[in-house]
């Protein structure tokens, strides 16, 4: 078969920065190990597949890594919705674990509505031996999700985790977080699936409340300062987690399979 499929880095202010993402639009679904293979030969972060919908949704969409299906994922989310709006000034996704996630375009911007994750302060020796440094507070959310804060923006920066042991922590992500000198607030994600990811939006979902609190603004500017490194803005609407970013198309064409 021959299927639309797009390479897109998003929160990307150029070619080869952000987080790189497929698109495929398919006929019908798949059964899932037909995607995860589909996925594994694209080996992107993540590869987002959708399938027009009736009703409220414009799509249903789906997300996989080289390694298996991804609950959620901001950056291929937003991928599809910069591959699919169109000549629209919106379109929405029907999600397994989100309910419906919508991408609406702001000028050269493109806008994508996430719940928010609240995490509560914790106490989290075994993160901070493998993620390193000294933060000044660590907090935790029991789906796997925890912030360290540090001081400074140089020390998350300098951060050099134990990747390895992270591996065995099971299914976990840590935001290590710091006020920002060129933004608002700098970031940098490390996984146990993946080492540190380029730019992650559920991870924004879960900083857009924190900081939010500790600015006393609904509103600010993040940089997550990974190799490749990406820009969002961030806004807290109530329960969801409004992030902003550009999108830049790499590859274009046909997925033969």
């Amino acid at each position: 078969m021959s299927l639309p499929f797009w390479h897109i880095d998003a929160f990307a202010d150029g070619p080869f920065t952000g987080n790189p993402a497929g698109v495929i639009l398919l006929d019908e679904w798949r059964d899932g190990n037909a995607l995860k293979t589909i996925a594994r030969e694209i080996n992107l972060p993540a590869t987002a597949f959708a399938v027009a919908a009736d009703g409220e949704a414009d799509f249903a969409i789906r997300w996989f890594s080289p390694r298996g299906e991804i609950g959620l994922c901001g950056h291929g989310t937003l991928a599809a919705g910069y591959a699919l709006i169109g000549d629209g000034d919106a379109v929405t996704f029907a999600t397994h674990t989100a309910g419906l996630v919508r991408v609406t375009r702001d000028g050269e911007m493109l806008g994508l509505s996430l719940p928010t994750i609240r995490a509560e302060p914790e106490y989290l020796p075994d993160a901070v031996e493998v993620i390193g440094g000294s933060p000044i507070e660590t907090l935790w959310h029991e789906r796997g999700y925890g912030i360290l804060r540090y001081e400074e923006a140089a020390e998350v920066r300098a951060l050099k985790p134990d990747f390895a042991a992270l591996a065995r922590m099971g299914d976990v992500q840590f935001s290590a977080t710091a006020p920002g000198t060129e933004t608002d607030i700098v970031s940098r994600v490390f996984t146990s699936r993946g080492g540190e990811d380029a730019v992650t939006g559920s991870a924004h979902s879960l900083l857009t409340p924190y900081w939010a609190a500790q600015l006393g603004r609904t509103s600010f500017t993040a940089f997550q300062a990974s190799p490749r490194g990406g820009f969002l803005g961030c806004r807290l609407d109530g329960d969801r987690a409004m992030l902003s970013g550009r999108c830049v198309t790499v590859v274009e064409g046909r997925f033969l399979a």
